[in-house]
């Protein structure tokens, strides 16, 4: 088995990672799918932790727009997280995987409560730490939660699974002009507000000096590639390498 260039990762899932065709809920194929990979790479020398969305169940920033109250719909968003995370703990233990669910609110018969040092031991018996319910807080995102899981796991890199293969210019959906960075600044994602992260998330990780990889989740077999240190996506780091021409 290759070696990982990293030896501890946050991987970012979206909720919407989980519905593959669907419009919403969850999508058996593609939760399979994205545990195979899992489990392929637990195979390696990696420990993993991973913080999961809802947005494919509820969005607290949708549903204040349709009149339901802010911090109300923020908590229904993160019991949505919670749904994802079990499914994907089902799956992954269907794999043979260890997992532990851990939660920002607390909620004893389903998941234990977010306690680092706990949740790092996990992590250095081989299991798969998956956070759920966000920073436990409304008016945060779960990018803010990956980044201050990974500033408090130590991690060495968050890996951002989502559907595009790194970080644009501009929505590559919208503008045909729209060109790839391979590596950028955080300072040049928070100038130019590029779709990466909303910017508590950015600032935190460049704090903590975390790096964040951008990569697409759609290729099977990408979360290895960018183990193994290959392009497959761009990458968020506080200085340009000297090759660099980002």
């Amino acid at each position: 088995m290759a070696e990982s260039k990293y030896k501890r990762i946050l991987l970012k899932l979206s909720g919407e990672a989980l519905m593959g065709g669907r419009r919403s809920g969850i999508d058996a194929e593609t939760l399979a799918g994205i545990a195979d990979e899992i489990a392929e790479v637990g195979k390696m020398d990696v420990q993993i932790a991973i913080v999961i969305g809802g947005g494919n169940i509820f969005r607290g920033v949708t549903a204040a727009t349709e009149g339901i109250d802010r911090v109300a719909g923020d908590h229904m968003g993160m019991l949505a997280t919670v749904i994802n995370a079990i499914a994907l703990q089902d799956a992954l233990e269907r794999r043979n995987v260890q997992t532990r669910v851990t939660t920002a609110i607390t909620m004893s018969e389903v998941a234990e409560p977010f306690i680092r040092r706990r949740a790092i031991r996990h992590l250095e018996k081989k299991r798969v730490v998956i956070c759920a319910a966000g920073t436990g807080n409304p008016f945060f995102t779960t990018d803010s939660a990956a980044a201050l899981r990974a500033s408090e796991l130590k991690c060495d890199i968050i890996f951002k699974a989502t559907k595009v293969d790194g970080i644009y210019t501009a929505d590559p959906a919208k503008d045909p002009t729209a060109t790839r960075l391979t590596h950028v600044t955080y300072q040049r994602v928070l100038a130019e507000r590029l779709q990466v992260m909303d910017a508590s998330a950015i600032d935190l990780a460049r704090n903590s000096n975390i790096p964040i990889y951008i990569f697409s989740l759609r290729e099977k077999g990408n979360i290895k590639r960018a183990l193994l240190g290959e392009e497959v996506g761009s990458i968020v780091t506080d200085e340009l390498p000297q090759h660099a021409t980002a």
